[in-house]
């Protein structure tokens, strides 16, 4: 029999309501997978062992009795340390925050309890999740189940960790440069950027009141080991709710068609690494054999859609820096200060309003070019995930950093649906290479079909055992 903690959420959730396994004996399967590989990982830094217990036995409670049950009833879940969970710290793994008790839980957290699923644990973000690298000042370094000397990325690394390593079998985080989808890369799951709005986002204090970058660009989001489950795990949390006035009920697929996918296998401006454009190539021919149409362009003003992303929000955070950057230890702080300087700097009100009309036009741009080519399929990093602390070894590596990185942040700025799932391994390190697939907004159905297929032609399968 296969063990508990590598089944899939879907497969637990089944057995669970099926009475072929407990929730208790699943919770503690996962319990027992944290404690014998997260003392190295650093993955999961809070455990929430005994709460998990208690509502496991009520789960099996409620299945002996014949009550509804939930799409996640008794399915442990691992949530990252910047999302409220009622009677526990926010802490964005800064100190500052270490004992910010919230009082409720996010909408999210919320949609889950509500869908049966069981939180047993929280996991690592860098500083404020301002770097693509989860080096926490309050937790450490997580380190990659596929090589501990190389980055998770960020900033919902602590759970790529912890789900490629069977310590979770469905995770969540959120992402406003990539963050939930530059860790599935780097340790080869599966997770999706949900479009702007369709997931309701909401805090308390000291950050009940997002800016307007968080409003256009950030949101949470579902990562699992298979697309299947990152489905699951989105249909379970999106919807509109009171705490959010931007997020919409809408329902989850739409029209039924065979997307037209547009493959950018180099992305323009930088260089991108043989093996990972070949990914992308393999991803194109796998789709291609499917019955998908594919053909290689580049989506229109791609560049100037990077820069856009990186104005707003610096833009945005310049007039939070001085109060931000106290709490932040020195390599975070330095990472994202630096950032200041890459992109052209908004200096007015007049400038800020110029920018939300480039938004404006370069969404319409893309939205028109999207038409004709629903998806975009295109690498997630150009190169393989660094060796721990290259992002702020010096300014050429975090130029580098962020140049390895910009696929991901068409689809933040843009709000647009954008999953990634891993196709293949480099054969020199054995690391897992992820790609892309960018769709329309709200055709996140789009996306995850299409992933699905390439995940059925990868050969990247994950839980691992850690490389120690």
């Amino acid at each position: 029999m296969t063990e508990i903690w590598k089944k899939s959420a879907g497969e637990l959730a089944r057995a669970i309501a099926r009475r072929e396994l407990s929730s208790r004996e699943v919770i503690e399967a996962h319990l027992d997978r944290i404690a014998a590989v997260n003392p190295k990982l650093n993955a999961v830094v809070l455990v929430m062992g005994s709460e998990a217990l208690s509502a496991a036995d009520a789960a099996d409670k409620a299945v002996a009795s014949g009550a509804k049950l939930g799409p996640l009833h008794g399915v442990p879940i691992t949530i990252k340390c910047n999302i409220d969970m009622k009677g526990l710290p926010s802490t964005w793994g800064i100190p500052a925050l270490e004992h910010s008790i919230v009082s409720q839980d996010a909408p999210l957290v919320e949609n889950l309890r509500l869908a049966g699923a069981i939180p047993i644990g929280r996991t690592n973000c860098p500083d404020l999740g301002m770097r693509v690298h989860t080096d926490s000042t309050l937790y450490g370094l997580t380190r990659n189940p596929w090589d501990f000397d190389r980055t998770t990325a960020g900033s919902s690394g602590g759970e790529a960790a912890a789900l490629a390593s069977g310590m979770s079998p469905l995770g969540f985080g959120n992402d406003i440069g990539g963050s939930l989808r530059n860790p599935a890369n780097a340790c080869g799951i599966a997770s999706i950027k949900p479009s702007a709005g369709r997931v309701p986002d909401a805090a308390e204090p000291p950050f009940e009141n997002r800016p307007l970058a968080w409003q256009c660009m950030a949101v949470h989001g579902p990562m699992a080991r298979t697309v299947n489950d990152v489905r699951l795990g989105l249909k379970a949390i999106i919807g509109a709710h009171p705490r959010d006035p931007l997020a919409v009920g809408i329902p989850f697929e739409g029209p039924k068609q065979n997307p037209r996918i547009a493959v950018m296998a180099s992305p323009p401006g930088v260089s991108c690494a043989p093996v990972v454009s070949g990914a992308v190539r393999k991803a194109a021919d796998i789709l291609s054999q499917a019955g998908y149409e594919v053909q290689e362009i580049t989506p229109p003003a791609y560049e100037e859609v990077l820069i856009a992303w990186g104005q707003l929000l610096m833009g945005d955070y310049a007039a939070l820096w001085d109060e931000m950057a106290p709490m932040m230890g020195e390599d975070g702080r330095h990472f994202f200060a630096s950032l200041f300087d890459l992109y052209p700097k908004l200096r007015s009100t007049a400038d800020m309003s110029q920018l939300i009309i480039t938004r404006d036009k370069l969404s319409r741009t893309w939205s028109q070019f999207m038409a004709d080519y629903q998806l975009v399929l295109s690498p997630t990093w150009t190169q393989l995930p660094f060796i721990h602390g290259f992002d702020v070894e010096s300014p050429a590596a975090i130029v580098q950093t962020m140049e390895m990185m910009r696929t991901v942040t068409p689809a933040n700025f843009l709000g647009l649906p954008s999953a990634c799932v891993p196709v293949t391994r480099d054969d020199k390190t054995g690391l897992p290479i992820g790609v892309l697939l960018t769709g329309r907004r709200f055709r996140e159905d789009q996306c995850l079909d299409a992933a699905e297929v390439v995940e059925r032609g990868s050969d990247v399968k994950t839980p691992i055992d850690p490389k120690w």
